[in-house]
């Protein structure tokens, strides 16, 4: 297994079979091979940097029934919530005070925002924060709307593929979805400039090993400027309430990997990841990471924006949030950037 684990280190790639036995591992020796290379790497593009992400989460309202969702249409005992103009950009005031140059406006595929109510916003987060990033994680859009938005200051989108088997993504997902539109999104964002952020759940129902290795493929073909990976955590209100969660090992193990065949990427160590270990971000950061995405919402809302049982940071406030995260990047060996933190592959 050791060397499967150089190979992946000296060439950036390896064949299916040897992903395979790589993923499949149980190799413990192997696994403190592929963090340390990892965070050698992340070390050389990167240094110590910890880039932080101030997270906006606009809306539990979607129109999409995705079977492992907290906030899946069907889910009548779902508290719902939008947040207005003013709540995002006082959010986003409260953030730039607290350091923060990216902010990432996350929700459900909600028809109440439309381009003529997020170009608006957008353009008057670009005007007052000339110097931060703007992230949106709100679904799939047209090829238009995904323009007036970047037209209008949007610099990054996050859209994870989730699955690129066609045949795990039917499983996971309602007949009215497609993986074909979901890609050709992915594809459209590139094509308009965006830094685009794709990723799949690790430990999903049904997930085999050569879907994981459809999902690297898929990776390798978009070549994404961000990865957002992280475990499946299964809802209480979903079909998938008594399925198994994603394992802490298999994350990590997949976050080496992504690593060393994406050397330049953004690579977060998601809330995921922290909600099924107590040390799972710092163990992500150990792992090759370099993003953490606190949470900026309203604390009111905090609790109803539930994509998977047992969520972490819904209470406190943002900056105790900042504060105790920086301690515990700090801890960890890392240091956090007050910078916009762009991908050095764009």
């Amino acid at each position: 297994m050791k060397d499967i684990v150089e190979k992946l280190y000296s060439t950036g790639d390896l064949s299916d079979s040897e992903l395979k036995e790589l993923i499949l591992t149980g190799d413990e020796e192997a696994a403190d091979m592929l963090r340390t290379y990892a965070d050698e790497v992340r070390r050389k593009y990167y240094g110590t940097k910890v880039f932080l992400r101030g997270l906006i989460e606009i809306s539990s309202y979607c129109k999409n029934d995705c079977i492992y969702c907290g906030i899946r249409r069907s889910n009548r005992e779902a508290d719902r919530y939008r947040l207005e103009r003013e709540d995002i950009l006082s959010c986003c005031e409260n953030g730039y005070g607290l350091g923060f140059r990216t902010f990432v406006m996350q929700g459900g595929e909600d028809a109440y925002f439309t381009d003529e109510v997020l170009v608006p916003i957008v353009s008057e987060i670009r005007e007052k924060y000339p110097d931060c990033a703007i992230t949106l994680s709100l679904g799939e859009r047209s090829h238009e709307s995904y323009k007036k938005l970047k037209d209008a200051g949007a610099d990054r989108y996050l859209l994870r593929h989730e699955a690129a088997s066609q045949e795990l993504y039917s499983k996971l997902h309602p007949a009215q979805m497609s993986l074909e539109n979901r890609k050709n999104c992915l594809f459209d964002l590139k094509s308009l400039g965006y830094q685009v952020g794709a990723g799949f759940m690790v430990g999903a129902p049904f997930q085999t090993a050569d879907d994981i290795i459809a999902d690297l493929r898929f990776l390798q073909e978009l070549r994404p400027q961000m990865i957002g990976i992280g475990p499946f955590i299964p809802h209480h209100n979903t079909p998938f309430a008594d399925e198994k969660g994603g394992t802490l090992g298999l994350t990590l193990r997949l976050l080496g990997i992504l690593r060393l065949m994406f050397p330049e990427v953004l690579l977060p160590a998601t809330t995921a990841l922290g909600t099924i270990a107590p040390n799972g971000r710092e163990l992500g950061l150990k792992t090759g990471c370099n993003v953490v995405m606190p949470n900026l919402s309203p604390v009111r809302v905090r609790k109803k924006y539930d994509l998977y049982d047992n969520k972490i940071c819904t209470g406190e406030e943002a900056a105790e949030c900042r504060g105790c995260l920086q301690r515990r990047i700090e801890a960890s060996g890392y240091t956090v950037a007050s910078e916009r933190g762009d991908c050095i592959s764009r």
